[in-house]
């Protein structure tokens, strides 16, 4: 059987939701593409992501500058008690167990590649890369494909709290789990649907978007640059004089 000229393409197309590069170019408009801060070294980002974990931006910002000035290098914050780790990273809150967990990662990566380095994840196709990052103690999908989009460069997409709750509220993707809570096939079916070239794009958007305007109790639908295509599935949002009484959609 011959298929018609444009069939694969169009087949490719019909992966993705519809408004989504409509969403992404409205998105890019208002927020630019900002990367939150993230890092082009391998283990500095790895290292950046255990800082953030539960900790605010400006809290896990200073913590992990703190981090580097204790241990201005790789070796150096390899060969430390994990109770020495802890100390300069202590404001950030957590402090015990982020030490603990970064202590394991190095301990795990200097085994692997007998120094503490991520650098041979460059020679890696993405597979590989995220199999042995999500290998390592406490990395999961996510923060592996964090570092595989920030520090590598790669066409994934980490879904994190804000990227998952936006593309439900989307239509773009259905819950699995009785809780709501995004599981690691729901991240994979997730991230099937985004456009490759728009991985990096939607993931640091939807992140500034879930911050100042979609947020997870009270989305402020009426100030949304995405409200046109979004079907508000699962919100209360706040009423205006635009959205009224009517402004929560369930589906």
């Amino acid at each position: 059987m011959q298929l018609a000229p444009g069939h694969n393409c169009d087949s490719a197309r019909s992966r993705y939701p519809a408004t989504v590069r409509e969403v992404a170019a409205a998105l890019a408009a208002r927020y630019a593409d900002f990367d939150h801060y993230n890092l082009k070294d391998p283990l500095d980002e790895l290292l950046f992501i255990i800082c953030s974990t539960k900790t605010a931006e400006s809290s896990y910002r200073a913590t992990f500058g703190q981090l580097k000035e204790a241990f201005p290098t790789p070796r150096a914050l390899a060969e430390a008690p994990a109770e020495y780790i802890a100390k300069p990273i202590i404001a950030g809150g957590l402090s015990g167990k982020k030490s603990r967990s970064i202590r394991a990662l190095l301990d795990a990566i200097t085994a692997r590649f007998g120094a503490p380095t991520l650098e041979p994840l460059r020679d890696m196709n993405d597979r590989d890369a995220e199999a042995f990052l999500t290998g390592l103690p406490e990395v999961g999908k996510k923060i592996a494909r964090c570092v595989l989009l920030y520090a590598l460069g790669r066409q994934v997409f980490p879904v994190d709290t804000h990227c998952w709750r936006i593309a439900r509220r989307l239509g773009w993707v259905r819950r699995t789990q009785k809780d709501g809570h995004c599981a690691p096939r729901d991240a994979d079916r997730l991230q099937a649907r985004i456009p490759p070239e728009l991985r990096f794009s939607l993931h640091v958007n939807l992140i500034s978007l879930g911050r100042e305007i979609c947020t997870a109790r009270t989305p402020h639908c009426a100030a949304c640059p995405i409200d046109p295509w979004c079907r508000r599935i699962g919100t209360h949002a706040i009423p205006t004089k635009s959205t009224g009484s009517s402004a929560a959609r369930f589906g």
